[in-house]
């Protein structure tokens, strides 16, 4: 009986400490027009959370995500820019990190051309280990080297 009290008192322990986990707070935007409302999602879901890094704008919680989302806002609503012109003040200020797809050029050409550069080699190494492999051909016999291992197992027996 006393061992089931213990389950019970870790079960609620458990489930007090995750009740505050996954909670955000939902924030209401209003929004002049349906293309207003579409801009700024579509922002939102293109433009990286610079704390988190692998998450954007509308999926993240942190603290400086959520001022991101204000400052887009702000830029769509009140300020009128378009895509474009709200992109390229973010790249000013943060760089080209803060964009999921940043454009191609001399500093990101690693990013773009790396997985094909890693793809070709390991193309090109899986294809000299085949042709190692065929390479070496096949085994000869040779009969002098099977009866003197024969001899000498039966010398062992």
């Amino acid at each position: 009986m006393r061992g089931n009290n213990w389950s019970r008192w870790l079960l609620l322990m458990c489930l007090w400490a995750g009740a505050g986990y996954g909670q955000t707070a939902i924030e209401v935007r209003q929004f002049s027009s349906p293309q207003q409302q579409a801009l700024y999602e579509g922002l939102l879901t293109e433009l990286r959370c610079l704390v988190c890094q692998n998450e954007n704008l509308a999926d993240s919680n942190a603290e400086l995500a959520g001022d991101l989302r204000n400052e887009v806002y702000a830029m769509v609503t009140q300020q009128g820019l378009d895509e474009q012109a709200v992109k390229t003040f973010l790249v000013q200020r943060y760089g080209n990190f803060v964009l999921y797809r940043p454009p191609v050029q001399a500093s990101t050409w690693l990013l773009w051309g790396g997985p094909f550069v890693m793809l070709l080699v390991g193309g090109v190494a899986l294809w000299r280990v085949a042709r190692q492999g065929r390479a070496v051909g096949p085994v000869e016999d040779d009969l002098s080297q099977r009866l003197a291992a024969r001899r000498l197992l039966e010398d062992e027996e």
